[in-house]
């Protein structure tokens, strides 16, 4: 293992943070895997994963068991580490602009224009280009703040891999994955080792979020180029959301790590047999298709459905009480699908998110994941 410092950009006189990775296995030996922890910083089972992943590759690579590269990021973002307040840990949003952490990364698809005239039939020999027109193009950004240092820095690390998995988690929720249509087929062995309840699907789910940056990349790039100039789709890259924040034990971070390089023995990255491939507990359905729910009004939140609920429509999932009056508000779904995530507040405001169940149809539009 190599462990290698990345110096962010320091805000103000006196302050210096940095980026830390660690380097598996040998660069160009196989495929290239990335894995980073807490993008969202206070979501810290993610990292608690990462520690048992580091303790499996360096084991594995002592073993001589790398087929490929793994570069791990077990603190994505320092920034929001350090963003205590008052006692409360808030971790998801830079607090100078507001600007979520894992929202808006930079989208470079211009790199279509920069290799266009070196593209041809080799769809191998078109990925390459594109990486090194990518490689190109990020290289020559300029970071203005250390939030565009941060980023540009996780893309450095990461935008040449073959795999891409962004850990996070929710407030309280079963593990679930976000990932794309089109690598669905490439993801559904993770679903099926992770134990995933539910396995959400969007080409383009607004935002410009870590994990789709690189994903929805190379489809666009698949749709301008076609069949003559054949793209790959060359990142596989996944949301893995790691149950709740308060989901922290070393069992489940043991057991997700297990899970992960499992997944990675199968795609041929770790040598050796990987185990029976388990059920998969959940068939995918559209990210557009969640119903999510928004509170009418604002007053005390009581729960009447618990997380992995099978739920059909018309079942009560949320009452807001009045505390002046007393007066109760129930939502209902309108879906048949998994009660797969809400949020831990127990006193809510008009207009905040509350939760989501999974729904076979779409019905939704726009931007599809939360603030």
């Amino acid at each position: 293992m190599q462990s290698r410092q990345t110096p962010l950009i320091s805000p103000a006189p006196g302050t210096h943070r940095e980026l830390l990775s660690h380097h598996f296995g040998t660069p160009g030996s196989g495929e290239k895997v990335y894995i980073q922890a807490a993008l969202h910083a206070d979501e810290t089972p993610a990292m608690l994963t990462a520690v048992a992943l580091r303790e499996r590759l360096q084991q594995l690579e002592s073993q001589s068991r790398l087929r490929g590269e793994i570069v791990l990021v077990p603190i994505a973002n320092p920034i929001g580490l350090s963003q205590q307040i008052l006692g409360q840990f808030l971790g998801r949003f830079e607090m100078g602009s507001g600007h979520n952490f894992n929202r808006q990364f930079p989208f470079l698809d211009t790199v279509g224009d920069l290799v266009e005239h070196d593209l041809g039939a080799d769809a191998v020999a078109n990925r390459n280009a594109i990486r090194t027109g990518l490689r190109t193009l990020l290289d020559a950004r300029v970071p203005l703040t250390e939030f565009d240092s941060l980023q540009l820095a996780l893309l450095k690390l990461s935008i040449d891999a073959d795999v891409v998995l962004d850990l996070h988690c929710s407030l309280e929720a079963n593990l679930h994955i976000y990932t794309s249509e089109a690598l669905w087929p490439e993801v559904e062995p993770l679903s099926r080792y992770m134990g995933a309840a539910v396995s959400l699907l969007a080409t383009d789910s607004g935002g410009d979020a870590f994990d789709e940056v690189h994903s929805l990349l190379w489809w666009k790039l698949r749709q301008r180029f076609g069949d003559a100039r054949p793209v790959p789709h060359a990142s596989v890259s996944v949301t893995i959301e790691l149950r709740g924040q308060r989901d922290v034990t070393h069992d489940l971070a043991q057991q997700d790590a297990d899970a992960i390089i499992d997944f990675l023995i199968a795609r041929g990255v770790i040598a050796g047999t990987p185990r029976p491939l388990p059920p998969l507990l959940g068939g995918p359905t559209p990210l557009a298709g969640s119903e999510q729910f928004n509170a009418p009004i604002g007053g005390i939140l009581v729960h009447r459905a618990a997380i992995g609920d099978v739920i059909r429509a018309g079942d009560p999932l949320f009452d807001i009480v009045d505390p002046l009056t007393g007066d109760i508000t129930t939502l209902v779904s309108h879906t048949d699908g998994i009660f797969y995530m809400r949020r831990a507040t127990r006193f809510t405001y008009q207009g905040a998110p509350l939760g989501r169940v999974t729904g076979e149809t779409v019905q939704r539009t726009g931007p599809l994941l939360a603030a």
